[in-house]
């Protein structure tokens, strides 16, 4: 099935605006430490799904010493990726590549660590993903991951407005649910560690931000209307972490 781009220039302004130019998730680089805490990753292959701008692939490879290939569907988000790397100089140790969805275009064991950033959030066959991390790993490689996550149930009508206001593709399952998905794909003792109680506080932070000392920057990039649509955006986020609907949660799992 053909992509189409979901991630357009407005959006793009807002994420580095609130998260840190270059990011597409909360937490900066304290964000992708969590990630991969516990990992020795000096000259390891990591594959990065989701890559987005590029900004975590380069601090791996800047910060960590790994070696690192970046996947996003977006054609843009990877021309931006590239281009950050060649800013910092880290053409050698970090590449990225437009895919298309559905299976890895990677051999078997290519990797030693597969990391996504909010991706799985988005991906509809999870249980196809997770089969082609799984044989994209060496024996003994790792997986790690964050999502947002829901509880179980229906959406709520704040989910629902939320969801909208996003305008994101997005295909939520429940922690339990994720953790059984790896383990029927073959990975070995998935762990699912519940971040909600951080973000609650920084989606609080980020809305009073927008809606405060950084709206007159918000206007300024986006102009009054999209700059409303993102505050609202962000409004409708507070409520439903707030709730406990909507979860963040870091996967770890190894082969």
């Amino acid at each position: 099935m053909a992509h189409s781009d979901e991630y357009d220039t407005a959006m793009l302004a807002a994420m580095n605006l609130i998260w840190g130019e270059g990011f597409m998730a909360p937490g900066g680089e304290g964000h992708v430490d969590k990630l991969v805490a516990g990992l020795s990753l000096p000259g390891l292959r990591v594959l990065d799904i989701g890559c987005g701008q590029g900004r975590p692939a380069c601090y791996l490879a800047a910060r960590y010493g790994a070696r690192v290939v970046g996947t996003d569907l977006e054609g843009h988000l990877v021309e931006r990726a590239r281009e950050r790397a060649r800013r910092e100089g880290l053409d050698d140790r970090v590449s990225f590549l437009q895919v298309q969805p559905g299976p890895l275009c990677f051999d078997d064991g290519s990797f030693d660590v597969v990391l996504s950033t909010g991706a799985f959030t988005q991906v509809e066959d999870k249980a196809g993903m997770f089969r082609e991390c799984r044989r994209v790993l060496r024996p003994g490689g790792a997986l790690r991951a964050y999502d947002w996550m829901k509880t179980e149930g229906e959406y709520s009508g704040a989910m629902r407005e939320w969801l909208a206001l996003e305008g994101l593709t997005y295909a939520m399952v429940t922690a339990e649910e994720q953790a059984a998905l790896l383990r029927a794909a073959g990975f070995v003792d998935p762990v699912v560690s519940d971040a909600s109680a951080w973000y609650r506080r920084e989606v609080r932070r980020e809305y009073d931000d927008l809606a405060g000392p950084l709206l007159p920057r918000l206007r300024a990039l986006l102009g009054d209307e999209q700059a409303a649509h993102f505050v609202d955006n962000w409004r409708a986020a507070c409520a439903v972490c707030e709730s406990g609907e909507m979860r963040q949660v870091y996967t770890a799992a190894r082969c």
